[in-house]
């Protein structure tokens, strides 16, 4: 069993609170107890910071988190940008994610933040290990949240990663810190939240180290294992060339695709292993077409004559065509990355 920590410097290491102190942070916040942690040890060591909270309006004492975020924004001088959600139907907890990533990135890019914190543990981590284990996925898909991942525009930090949630909340005790509690969270019709109270709370409350040092040596594997790729965006499409290498390619689809709510099911990603061009969920098409991967939404339309053939020209696969019809700026983009220009890419 681990032992709680005594100060916020155990919490997260000074390496790690280091990497944030020049750069612009915006601390995705909630008012629970592992985001109200962060916040406060972001305080302590004089990390810049603003904070943004969604309101999804379905639980009353979700007004009273929201006027607490800004209250708490306010004593500290901090900016707390706000988003009030729309009523959310099927999938909650994938539309959900799909709104909160939406906002963030839209912050980011209207305010030049460098770095999105949020506040995801080991518990977190370790629970979509097991519902990736359960679906069938490979060590990339099984590592999942990474401390560090590098976005087309900034860098998404989450300094929790290691810490458990009985370090969070030992942390939040000692320093007498008030925080709320989301009952949605024990819900047991939330598939995360059945692996939670069923598996891992149970095995970290006995194996926290291991488990720690486990991740460690995935994400070391996974380092070598996975070609860093730099995605360019075109209204909904995204493209970055391949790496070469058809596993890390298909683990990029992968992350695109997630930040656009959609996963891959491991069928899909077997299908993708032998097929170039395939169509997922009928809403994206999926291409590793001559050096370049590229993920936009399929689309059917009759296609112009005289497009269709400047299109079977440059060698544009047939099923991107009608989107890239709709779309001139991401026809534009796609042709920037068509093989006569991609020796010159890669050196830029």
């Amino acid at each position: 069993m681990s032992v709680a920590p005594s100060s916020s410097e155990e919490l997260i290491s000074s390496e790690k609170l280091s990497l944030l102190q020049g750069s612009k942070n915006l601390l995705a916040f909630s008012g629970g107890a592992d985001s109200t942690a962060l916040f406060y040890t972001l305080l302590a060591h004089k990390i810049p910071f603003d904070i943004s909270i969604v309101h999804y309006g379905l639980r009353p004492q979700a007004d009273e988190e929201l006027a607490s975020a800004q209250a708490l924004a306010k004593k500290h001088h901090l900016v707390c940008h706000v988003l009030r959600s729309e009523k959310i139907g099927q999938n909650f907890e994938s539309a959900a994610r799909k709104i909160r990533y939406d906002f963030f990135e839209q912050l980011i890019e209207k305010h030049g933040y460098s770095a999105l914190l949020t506040a995801h543990h080991l518990q977190d981590r370790l629970e979509w290990m097991l519902m990736q284990l359960c679906k069938g996925a490979g060590s990339a898909e099984l590592l999942g949240m990474r401390e560090r991942e590098k976005r087309s525009s900034y860098t998404l930090f989450r300094p929790l990663i290691e810490s458990s949630k009985e370090e969070i909340l030992a942390y939040l005790k000692q320093k007498n810190i008030p925080w709320f509690h989301d009952e949605s969270n024990d819900d047991p019709r939330y598939r995360r939240n059945y692996f939670r109270h069923a598996v891992v709370n149970d095995l970290l409350k006995e194996h926290t180290e291991g488990i720690r040092q486990s991740f460690r040596y995935l994400e070391e594997d996974v380092n070598e294992l996975i070609k860093e790729a730099k995605v360019h965006e075109a209204v909904e499409m995204s493209l970055f060339l391949s790496t070469g290498h058809r596993r890390s390619d298909i683990y990029h689809i992968d992350k695109i695709l997630k930040s656009k709510g959609y996963l891959l099911t491991a069928a899909q990603r077997e299908e993708l292993k032998r097929k170039d061009e395939i169509v997922a969920g009928r809403k994206f098409l999926l291409l590793i077409d001559k050096s370049v991967c590229v993920v936009a939404p399929y689309v059917k339309e009759i296609m112009d004559k005289a497009f269709k053939e400047e299109c079977r020209k440059l060698g544009v696969p047939a099923k991107l065509r009608p989107y890239l019809l709709r779309t001139p700026l991401a026809f534009i983009l796609f042709c920037r990355f068509l093989p006569c220009d991609i020796d010159m890419h890669r050196k830029a």
